[in-house]
């Protein structure tokens, strides 16, 4: 039986749109502390073997600090974030994760990048650049914190669960559009491209910011850095980025005030922790 075109794009239209609903309610898992439902597709497994090998050759091609005062002092306030981490999961009922989380924090030679990050399992890097703003354990706390929320709240998955919704539905608009001519459907999916970045993945992307500046705050606290320090910390961040930033909605991150405003916010939840 020869299935007419038009009956072809619906059935694989409604059939995209059934998938992103299946994938919506298999794939939800909920962010310890903010308990946001959040979306994860890729299996934690091939998250984590993607993570290592990334570490690996990222380790591979950058220059390693030799200063061992600064790479003993990244290490102990990064294994105090991870040990407040643990802790936090095994009294949430989730001690089964704790096996995936491979703690390593090393210092990479490179005072123009200001920047640390943590990746899925643990693995973690800090920059010498970023230390100048850090400027003490507490200010370092605050980064290793922000950094190891988003490994806690499994923001890598959401990021690259979010990009594959996004491109399932271009697929959808794709296979609607294709009795159309080719400039209708080039003008059609450079808008949903468009679409898709400002008002569905650069908004995900300020939440999981935001997100992992709340948990950041609480994990620092339980390890016994005062969360306050938080607020000098990014007053010194924001005066280093300048006028260089792009518009908020088109911003990775929160605008500055905002977010000092909302680590405001943050701090006397932060703040019960870190006064038992």
């Amino acid at each position: 039986m020869i299935i007419p075109k038009s009956h072809r794009t619906l059935l694989y239209t409604r059939y995209l749109f059934f998938m992103l609903l299946l994938c919506y309610v298999v794939g939800c898992a909920e962010v310890p502390i903010t308990h946001r439902k959040s979306l994860h597709l890729v299996p934690g497994s091939e998250l984590l073997r993607m993570s290592f090998q990334q570490y690996s050759e990222v380790l591979k091609k950058s220059k390693l600090s030799t200063d061992q005062q600064t790479v003993q002092m990244v290490r102990n306030v990064g294994f105090k974030i991870a040990k407040a981490a643990e802790a936090f999961l095994a009294e949430a009922g989730q001690s089964a994760n704790i096996k995936n989380y491979k703690w390593e924090f090393n210092v990479i030679e490179d005072d123009k990048m200001v920047n640390a990050w943590v990746m899925p399992g643990g693995k973690a890097a800090v920059y010498t650049g970023i230390l100048s703003y850090t400027q003490n354990e507490s200010g370092l706390a605050v980064v290793l914190g922000h950094e190891v929320g988003h490994a806690l709240a499994d923001h890598g998955n959401e990021r690259m669960s979010d990009a594959l919704v996004a491109q399932m539905g271009g697929m959808a608009l794709s296979v609607a559009l294709s009795n159309q001519s080719q400039q209708t459907k080039q003008l059609f999916m450079t808008v949903y491209g468009a679409g898709a970045t400002v008002g569905f993945l650069l908004p995900y992307s300020r939440l999981h910011e935001s997100e992992a500046d709340r948990i950041g705050l609480i994990l620092m606290a339980r390890a016994g850095y005062d969360p306050r320090e938080a607020i000098p910390f990014w007053e010194r961040m924001n005066k280093q980025e300048g006028k260089s930033r792009p518009p908020a909605f088109l911003s990775t991150h929160p605008a500055p005030e905002t977010r000092i405003a909302d680590i405001k916010k943050y701090i006397p939840e932060a703040m019960r922790y870190y006064q038992k």
